[in-house]
């Protein structure tokens, strides 16, 4: 008899044991819980398996009340996996931690930005660990790199689970303590991996960090095939799906394997993209607890499936080496794009990247300011060499299959480079605004004359055109990036050169404030704005160079009450 309980959205694990040998008990059996809530929502639930004949369902729900269990198996006779039953009480929830008091995160209702399942704004800062759960970082040092982020500010970490890029199968690198995540020809999964990476998955959570976890790196689905993938994902989601995670169907999930010959690499891509579609649709039948889906992409999530609905938000990568202003571009794609949703760079300038020139924290900043003004203040991700790929001091990642080699930096050092720190200092300063409320362009839905004309341009030709309409005419200088409120009251510009600007101050009807923030220290310089008011226009000019000795500044108009 089942007699367990837990508070609102902590998961509990209903541990089931076999009472039959199986040779491959992946492979031959499946478990499912079908669970009841007080409100009389029945939910079917995955097992997973945990090795030998122990198997286990996890569960969580925000509703307090008893929720009735009842076990299946596909071998009903195996009395110890079906037909158990019993309850779970959840209690209400009396702690601290942001995502057991509020929930796990979900799109908002504006399908501009993210917010916790109650309802409260969560802007997604996040970081790159994309091989964290190998053994080159120890439960202890993955511990003190939590901790450190989530002082920082930092509330998503995007890690993947034993499948990692740059890399073949089954190389050495990609080991935890206990192995590879798959046993060899991928016959079945290796359960000792995932036991100890449940260990790190829950330490995220217990720091207020969200597991953003991407299956595989989507090479991985051509050596795998559909069934075996679909097997993979089965399991991740059985053991994690009741905890607050985001879903990633794969990194770079229509790239071919690096070293696919050039005549091939066309067929292997739209291949991929229609394989990993047929994945995506059962992540989505497997998704009872309702977790954000996404992929993370070449350029685009809406472009790396046949089915757009099967994405929650669009995850971009907007580039390690491109200009400042594509960054904002790619944004002011996905805003005016359809149907509506959320957009984050979930791969954008790695900071310390050692490619020519080496990417520095100015290159990180810009980027994030560019492209989080123009996707409406939705978030970022983060990234820093030697901390992706988890370097030491005396083992550095080393050669991808390309030949390339991005730095050697270790991550006990990456961990402290500015750049983290400074949209630390971003985080907490948008948070003092009405970031929600804060939309690219001066409308939220721009007329469908101007939508379907917007929609036709190239990104580079739309950020002009919208750039004429948030700043002045004609005029050479521009902010890279612009936002303001739906009653433009308040409007943010972020500017990368010491150049004059004028903007359109009309919709301030009366005085207003202004200030120039510095996004490297986080001081506000306040500007005298008493000569234009009722003005129709206003210069401005950067406040010299900000605190690390680079000219970006965020310019911020608020009107007086």
């Amino acid at each position: 008899m089942i007699t367990l309980s837990t508070q609102q959205n902590c998961w509990v694990d209903i541990p089931l044991s076999a009472s039959q040998h199986y040779e491959q008990p992946f492979n031959n059996i499946a478990v499912n819980a079908e669970i009841t809530s007080p409100s009389g929502k029945a939910i079917n639930v995955p097992a997973f398996w945990r090795g030998d004949s122990n198997w286990c369902v996890r569960y969580s729900s925000a509703e307090i009340g008893e929720h009735h269990v009842i076990t299946q198996c596909t071998n009903p006779n195996d009395t110890g996996l079906h037909q158990q039953s019993g309850t779970i009480t959840i209690r209400e929830y009396d702690g601290d931690n942001v995502l057991f008091k509020h929930g796990g995160i979900t799109v908002a209702d504006d399908k501009r930005h993210f917010a916790h399942q109650d309802g409260t704004p969560f802007f997604w800062l996040g970081d790159t660990w994309w091989m964290s759960l190998c053994n080159r970082i120890s439960d202890a040092d993955f511990k003190h790199l939590a901790k450190h982020r989530a002082s920082q500010g930092f509330n998503v970490v995007q890690l993947v689970a034993g499948l990692y890029p740059d890399m073949p199968a089954f190389d050495a690198r990609g080991q935890s303590d206990s192995g590879f995540a798959w046993e060899h020809d991928f016959a079945q999964i290796n359960p000792a991996f995932y036991e100890a990476a449940d260990q790190r998955i829950q330490t995220l959570v217990s720091h207020g960090i969200v597991p953003c976890i991407l299956g595989s790196w989507g090479y991985y689905l051509s050596w795998m095939g559909v069934e075996k993938m679909q097997q993979h994902w089965r399991n991740l989601m059985a053991r994690w799906s009741s905890l607050p995670v985001v879903w990633i169907s794969s990194g770079e999930q229509t790239m071919p394997w690096y070293l696919t010959p050039s005549a091939e690499r066309n067929q292997a891509m739209a291949t991929l993209k229609q394989d990993w579609t047929t994945v995506m649709q059962s992540m989505r039948e497997l998704n009872t607890f309702e977790r954000l889906i996404s992929a993370h992409p070449i350029t685009s999530a809406r472009d790396s499936v046949d089915d757009i609905r099967l994405i929650d938000f669009e995850m971009q990568q907007t580039g390690h080496d491109q200009p400042t202003q594509h960054h904002a571009d790619l944004a002011l794609t996905s805003w005016h794009a359809q149907p509506m949703m959320p957009a984050i760079s979930g791969e954008s300038r790695y900071e310390a990247l050692e490619i020519n020139p080496t990417v520095t924290a100015s290159d990180v900043r810009q980027a994030f300011w560019a492209h989080l003004i123009h996707c409406g203040f939705c978030g970022h991700t983060y990234g820093a060499n030697g901390i992706w790929q988890i370097n030491l001091p005396d083992q550095p990642f080393g050669n991808s299959p390309s030949g390339n080699n991005w730095g050697s930096l270790p991550w006990q050092e990456a961990m402290r480079l500015p750049g983290a720190e400074q949209l630390s200092i971003a985080r907490q300063f948008i948070e003092t605004l009405p970031w929600p409320t804060l939309y690219t362009f001066t409308l939220a839905h721009p007329p469908r004359p101007l939508a379907a004309f917007l929609n036709r341009l190239p990104a580079n030709r739309i950020s002009r055109y919208l750039q004429k309409h948030l700043i002045n005419k004609n005029q050479a200088n521009t902010p890279v990036s612009a936002a303001k409120t739906l009653d433009q009251q308040l409007a943010i510009y972020y500017t990368v050169t010491d150049k004059e600007f004028v903007l359109n101050v009309k919709p301030f009807k009366s005085a207003f404030s202004a200030f120039w923030f510095d996004p490297t220290s986080g001081k506000k310089h306040p500007i005298d704005t008493s000569m234009v008011v009722n003005q129709p226009t206003a210069s401005f000019v950067p406040f010299g160079n900000n605190a690390a000795g680079d000219q970006d500044w965020v310019l911020v108009l608020s009107a007086e009450s």
